[in-house]
């Protein structure tokens, strides 16, 4: 008897949640859903995640209740690419080496904004980079602009022009074949065949940085409890997904 009455209070109590639309916490899987806008993530993605989970490991609960205002967000995302690329141009200083370039940029906001995101995983960041130095430098070879300067500084040439087209169009086309799409290795290919590092000693750098960068990703992102991947992206339940449909 006493068993049935504790039964009848749990249904009572799941309905009346139901009606309140009062949900449990969600687990890691359930965050895979990052284009979602909501109070607690205002522009989407799990920028707020990551930001909550580094105010609650520092203890600072005066900053924690206002984790996911915008101006706070703002300030962060300020802070964080200000620090992750300070420390790669400060290398390159120390180094004398390409350490940093343009499309780290955009690699580092997506380790930050979507980190759950298959394309900010650290196999699809290193796969895609390497695709694009790769496919970038093999555009220099086909039309023999090895040895030649900068398009920027040398004007732009039809064979440039066949070097630009080629290694975005192999970029896309292998990184696709692949399943490992990384939109900022896009930026990198050009970087390539657009003759601004060219030299085999200067790729070998430039994807050094693109390690130095990831590590800063599972670093940061684990301390603040996201559960970002060492390598593959994380996969999707089917629970989830089928959620996901259905709310769509």
């Amino acid at each position: 008897m006493e068993q049935e009455t504790r039964e009848a209070d749990a249904d009572t109590s799941a309905q009346q949640d139901k009606k309140m639309n009062i949900n449990p916490p969600q687990t890691a899987p359930d965050r895979l859903s990052y284009g979602r806008i909501d109070r607690e993530h205002p522009i989407g993605g799990e920028m707020s995640d990551i930001l909550r989970g580094i105010l609650t490991r520092l203890r600072l609960p005066w900053l924690l209740q206002h984790y996911s205002r915008v101006p706070v967000l703002a300030l962060f995302s300020f802070i964080n690419g200000c620090i992750s690329i300070g420390l790669m141009s400060a290398l390159a200083v120390i180094t004398h080496s390409p350490l940093i370039f343009p499309s780290l940029g955009p690699t580092a906001f997506l380790f930050f904004y979507t980190p759950l995101a298959p394309s900010a995983s650290p196999r699809n960041t290193l796969v895609g980079h390497t695709i694009g130095a790769a496919a970038g430098y093999f555009s220099l070879v086909v039309t023999g602009l090895t040895m030649a300067g900068p398009a920027l500084s040398e004007g732009v040439t039809w064979p440039r022009v066949i070097a630009a087209g080629l290694s975005l169009g192999l970029t896309s086309g292998v990184m696709v074949l692949l399943k490992s799409p990384h939109p900022p290795a896009g930026a990198t290919t050009l970087i390539v065949s657009l003759g601004i590092l060219r030299q085999p000693w200067q790729l070998v750098f430039l994807m050094g940085a693109v390690v130095l960068l990831t590590l800063q990703a599972i670093a940061i992102n684990r301390l603040a409890g996201i559960p970002y991947p060492l390598w593959n992206p994380v996969r999707e339940s089917s629970d989830v997904a089928k959620k996901t449909g259905a709310q769509t």
